[in-house]
């Protein structure tokens, strides 16, 4: 029998009015978004529900936003255990809550903590993102490596077939952008972000997020979780907290991530969370797997 994979957002499928069904029609939803508002002292709910969108971008608010929409689905969910999970780039927090590696409380104030540290990290290094699309993964590598003269840049997300992010220094990203477009890439184009985002500018990030992480407690995974830095599925504690401070300043290996979870025995995919980004991508890099995604309460109904 075909295993069912849970996969979850990361940053930009956030929206104004997110979550908000989930908390007027579950007193279970209401209580964990409360719960996370206390353990980041803020408050979270009223700018899900009602933004202002400007609000909602902002790195430190974006990330536990769709964290806490993510694992409130989840643990509505939780009837229907995955066989595996995987999140991209801050999915994985999510990803780690519903393996059992993280409860929620800590697990939020972690998320917190890393978007006021990659938000901190934007500010104090400036840098950029850039999508790629049309172009062989090699290719790009190659190109990043000679843009190096002029400052940092390196792939950041493996995404799908033809689909790569790079990252780094404004004057880096800028010439890897020149070069792709000369060397025939079908698209450049530069991304409104707050930071560098899985390059050597998130270095600070990390630092920061090791301090938080240290007095946290991780447990052994349930099921594996497919890591971001390496594509593969690790259940050991140790392990994937390592792997989530890596994934700050290294590339998200998703396309290799989804491939290597389909191999594993992953017939069903369903992304956990808001948007429809990873349904997209999934569906780029193997058509022949179900997808599907839980993201409002009327979801949660038809799916059970």
């Amino acid at each position: 029998m075909g295993k069912r994979a849970f996969v979850f957002p990361g940053q930009g499928s956030q929206y104004v009015g997110m979550a908000k069904d989930l908390y007027d029609n579950s007193v279970e939803a209401k209580e964990m978004i409360l719960t996370a508002e206390e353990a980041i002292g803020a408050p979270l709910a009223h700018t899900m529900f009602y933004g202002p969108q400007e609000a909602l971008k902002q790195t430190e608010v974006t990330q536990p936003a769709i964290f806490v929409h993510s694992v409130v689905l989840s643990s509505l969910l939780r009837r229907l255990s995955p066989d595996m999970v995987a999140g991209h780039s801050l999915g994985e927090f999510s990803a780690l809550v519903a393996a059992g590696t993280l409860q929620f409380y800590e697990a939020v104030k972690l998320v917190r903590a890393r978007g006021e540290a990659m938000q901190k990290a934007g500010a104090e290094n400036p840098g950029t993102m850039a999508a790629v699309i049309g172009m062989l993964p090699e290719k790009i590598e190659e190109i990043c490596k000679t843009a190096r003269r002029k400052g940092i840049v390196q792939c950041a997300n493996f995404n799908s077939p033809g689909q790569i992010v790079i990252s780094g220094s404004v004057e880096g990203v800028h010439e890897a952008m020149k070069l792709a477009k000369e060397d025939g890439a079908k698209l450049v184009k530069e991304l409104v972000v707050s930071g560098a985002f899985h390059s050597p500018l998130m270095k600070s990030a990390k630092e920061k997020l090791k301090t938080k992480m240290d007095s946290t407690n991780f447990y052994d995974a349930n099921i594996p979780v497919y890591s971001n830095v390496t594509a593969k599925p690790v259940t050991n504690a140790e392990e994937l907290k390592t792997n989530l401070l890596l994934q700050l300043i290294s590339p998200v290996r998703w396309e290799e991530t989804i491939k290597n979870m389909i191999s594993d025995g992953a017939e069903e995919f369903v992304e956990v969370g808001p948007g429809k980004v990873l349904q997209g991508l999934i569906k780029r890099i193997d058509r022949n797997v179900k997808i599907s995604g839980i993201e409002k309460f009327e979801d949660l109904e038809e799916f059970i």
